[in-house]
């Protein structure tokens, strides 16, 4: 369908859900619980069409038109660039009920709907909003008189190249099967409040006639200024794949660890115990990616900024300067405020501003970001295949459970996600706890399959020679390597 026969809504990622925007001329039912966002919603529809220079109607049968409009108000908006129409039903039937002997349900639902068509007719507005189509409902009386005047409106408005919105306060699919099926489109609003952290709202299109649409659930939030969604990731749609090529970490040897380093376009996961220096590592690519001109962001679910800079400030590791000249943005994430579909928007925005590295850290604050989450390794899968095609190379940072991390389990199975595995260990040696480290995959190329001494020093990261006279590091309590017991001899 041609843009200009699409009407945008001016909600931040609705429009790209929707291919553009809603069909004109038609009629949408949007439906969702009280607090879901409905009324936002189509006064931002509304507002969209007077920037646009378009005439917009907002009808009122449930609020007072200083209820409506201490909303718009709230957000900052300016109500008189919307015209206003209030129905007080409850009245409107107390009047007729005294005056006529008709059936109650006839006069109630004529007196509604006249000056409904009395004021589109005198303003001619292109886009109009029906708050809410339940009480037409219950003026309605059945459901053959509620059908007929619904299609009665829908072709009232259609005559008069106008669309529409009818809000409805049932928020459950196939609830209102009868208005479901003589809309153009249907779009659901939910919201949900879990034990702790804010309240959780997401959109469904759950119809579009004619078009093509995003599917599923994509996650919404109500901001100061208004509604916001943020569209579902789908790995299907992502551009071409970039071809590979290999960038430095900044030091020789975890570059030759790596087979010559990581290549862009790839994700790796970095594991290990706590205090082992996986942030440290990560942090290491950005720096590299900085110096080279680059740049590079760091998503922070698990420690302050604060206390970041000033482990990096101890080692010598520059990444104040970098941040400072704006070549690495860090940013703090609350797991408990950050929706999967908000990290997925706000990591796509730093590659759009030219990020090259993105560092998550840590996979375990991001699980805690949607507790109880079925689908949190779908949602990495679509985040980390985005960022691949776009040439972005992508470091993760998990924590294992325990001092040593003897296990090599991982709660969240992503190790088939991602193209690089870089592990960290504690182990004991010589009365000392030393650590590790050693690459356990490489997708794209061949990679050491040494394990090295892994130390964090005043003067930054150092990376040993191979551990050979040592076995079973990874296990935490390694032994001599006795080449003796391992050699066939003589009987």
């Amino acid at each position: 369908m041609p843009q200009e026969d699409r009407l945008a809504t001016g909600i931040p990622g609705l429009d790209e859900i929707l291919g553009g925007g809603l069909p004109a001329n038609a009629t949408y039912l949007v439906r969702g619980a009280p607090g879901a966002g409905k009324t936002t919603l189509a006064l931002q529809f509304l507002l969209e069409g007077a920037r646009r220079g378009e005439t917009g109607l907002y009808i009122t049968l449930s609020e007072t038109w200083e209820e409506v409009d201490r909303t718009v108000r709230s957000y900052g908006w300016d109500p008189s660039t919307i015209g206003f129409l209030e129905l007080a039903i409850d009245v409107l039937a107390r009047t007729e009920a005294q005056q006529t002997v008709f059936k109650p349900a006839e006069i109630e639902l004529e007196e509604v709907t006249r000056p409904i068509r009395d004021e589109v007719d005198r303003l001619r507005p292109r886009r109009v909003v029906i708050d809410s189509v339940s009480e037409i409902r219950v003026v309605s009386g059945d459901a053959r008189r509620l059908r007929r005047e619904v299609l009665a409106l829908k072709r009232f408005f259609a005559e008069r190249d106008c669309t529409a919105l009818l809000l409805d306060p049932i928020d459950l699919p196939g609830s209102a099967p009868l208005i479901e099926t003589l809309v153009h489109g249907v779009i659901g609003l939910e919201k949900e409040s879990p034990s702790y952290g804010r309240t959780r709202r997401r959109l469904l299109v759950d119809k579009l006639r004619g078009v093509s649409y995003s599917e599923g659930y994509h996650d919404l939030r109500i901001k100061h200024d208004g509604l916001v969604v943020f569209p579902r990731l789908v790995a299907a749609e992502a551009g071409h794949r970039v071809e590979l090529e290999l960038i430095s970490s900044g030091l020789p040897a975890l570059d030759a660890l790596l087979g010559g380093g990581v290549h862009r376009g790839t994700s790796t996961l970095v594991t290990g115990p706590a205090g082992t220096g996986k942030s440290t590592l990560s942090v290491q690519y950005a720096v590299a990616a900085a110096g080279r001109g680059e740049k590079a962001a760091l998503f922070l679910f698990d420690e302050t900024i604060e206390t970041l800079l000033a482990r990096t400030d101890g080692m010598g590791i520059p990444l104040r300067e970098v941040l400072e000249e704006g070549l690495v943005q860090v940013r703090q994430v609350d797991p408990a405020e950050l929706t999967p579909g908000e990290f997925s928007d706000a990591a796509r925005a730093e590659v759009r501003a030219g990020a090259r590295v993105v560092i998550i850290d840590s996979l375990n604050g991001y699980m805690e970001s949607a507790p109880g989450e079925r689908y949190m390794s779908l949602h990495l899968r679509e985040l980390l295949t985005h960022l691949n095609h776009e040439g972005v190379a992508s470091f993760i940072v998990l924590a294992q459970h325990g001092l040593f991390g003897s296990s090599l389990e991982i709660p969240l199975d992503i190790s088939f996600l991602t193209d690089n595995v870089v592990v960290l260990r504690r182990f004991e040696a010589e009365g000392a706890v030393r650590q590790a480290i050693s690459v356990f995959k490489k997708r794209s190329g061949p990679h050491e399959r040494t394990i090295r001494e892994f130390e964090l020093t005043a003067h930054g990261i150092r990376i040993g020679e191979p551990l050979t006279e040592l076995q079973g590091v990874l296990t935490g309590v390694p032994s001599l390597y006795d080449e003796a017991a391992t050699t066939p001899g003589e009987p």
